[in-house]
């Protein structure tokens, strides 16, 4: 890289912090496997803020934030309907961080961001092997919910997207049994 081990070297000791790096002593560093105990850690902590926040959004949401949320849903739907899957998850965090900008949390997206990545490393291989991409008729559903200020469905749209990828944890694991923790 042209680089010297300074930079390197700190950036292993950051990804270690976040557990997604092992750091054997004389032997070297490791991408770590998926531990299903960080990944629903995370799930948890992300269903708990989700759901606070799209509350929040359903109160504060204004013309700007709610047409920045229906530009995202819109192009996830053009997305699905051409099958360019590799699109969709990028657009399906950007929905979520918009989300939260709506609510004005951004500084509370980032600090949980941090945990999601280990939900995030499921959520990837769920689109690649599950190939189920209920998440967009979701998304299109949480945005309705934020436009009628209706918290309540708004929460429980929340609880269920965020549950998706148990229902296909199963097929998940078997798909790439060699990502996971025993």
């Amino acid at each position: 890289l042209g680089i010297s081990r300074t930079p390197v070297r700190e950036a292993i000791i950051e990804l270690a912090k976040v557990y997604l790096i092992e750091i054997y002593p004389q032997r070297g560093s490791f991408v770590s496997l998926i531990d299903p105990k960080m990944v629903e850690e995370a799930r948890f902590l992300r269903r708990v803020m989700d759901v606070a926040v799209i509350r929040e959004a359903c109160d504060v949401a204004g013309e700007e934030g709610i047409a920045k949320l229906e530009e995202n849903v819109s192009l996830q739907e053009f997305y699905l309907s051409r099958e360019m899957t590799d699109k969709i998850f990028d657009l399906d965090n950007k929905f979520h961080r918009d989300i939260y900008r709506v609510a004005q949390k951004d500084i509370i997206y980032e600090i949980h961001s941090t945990m999601m990545i280990h939900f995030d490393r499921v959520r990837n291989l769920s689109v690649e092997t599950v190939k189920d991409l209920k998440v967009v008729n979701d998304h299109r559903a949480m945005l309705e919910a934020i436009k009628a200020k209706d918290k309540d469905t708004a929460s429980a749209l929340v609880e269920k997207h965020l549950n998706r990828y148990r229902i296909d944890e199963g097929q998940i694991r078997s798909g790439r049994p060699e990502y996971f923790k025993a």
